[in-house]
């Protein structure tokens, strides 16, 4: 799930060593909770959860439609201030830190196992590949029986956040070398 540049949520940032939001940016989005929820009740329906999802990211209506089941934990075709937090930081530093929550989330059935089945069902959440779903089964399935324990996504989730951080400093390393390549142009550029 992307979220839309300049969309209110675009701005809220997680703590990087805790993943939380900071305290001034829960409030905002409590906030931000309380300007959609027009019949004020404390809840959204799955109405203006789908206008508010659709307008922030690059979602789908069946994809929306499945969120908003998954978060419906009681399903009474609302979803409350709770889960709408736990919905906007579903990201690899997030999915890590707070992985039994996740975890829940995704195990629908409650039998504390998550089959493949449900893993596609929700890929598009935590951005994850048919190759990779694949991978993931291959290498953290221990047991064989193609559906992952806690401890099992919890081996998965810090493999993903290892995977993650390498990424994060490739990235910067390239930002790196782009800029002093660009520095470098600008003086050649100047001496001549």
């Amino acid at each position: 799930m992307k979220l839309k540049t300049g969309s209110f949520l675009w701005y809220l940032y997680l703590d990087k060593l805790y993943c939380l939001l900071s305290v001034r940016n829960v409030k905002a989005l409590l906030e931000y909770f309380r300007l959609l929820d027009v019949h004020r009740n404390n809840t959204l329906n799955d109405v203006l959860f789908y206008h508010f999802l659709h307008h922030v990211t690059n979602l789908n209506q069946r994809q929306i439609r499945t969120v908003f089941n998954m978060l419906d934990w009681n399903a009474l075709g609302e979803i409350g201030f709770d889960q709408f937090y736990m919905l906007n930081h579903l990201e690899a530093q997030f999915i890590f830190r707070h992985s039994r929550p996740v975890f829940e989330l995704l195990d629908q059935d409650g039998e504390m196992k998550i089959g493949a089945e449900q893993f596609r069902t929700y890929h598009f959440l935590i951005n994850i590949k048919n190759q990779e779903l694949r991978e993931l089964y291959h290498d953290f399935d221990i047991k064989g029986d193609r559906r992952l324990t806690y401890k099992e996504f919890k081996l998965f989730t810090i493999c993903t956040m290892d995977k993650y951080q390498m990424r994060q400093k490739a990235k910067k390393e390239k930002d790196k070398e782009k800029a002093m390549l660009k520095k470098k142009t600008l003086q050649e550029a100047n001496v001549n």
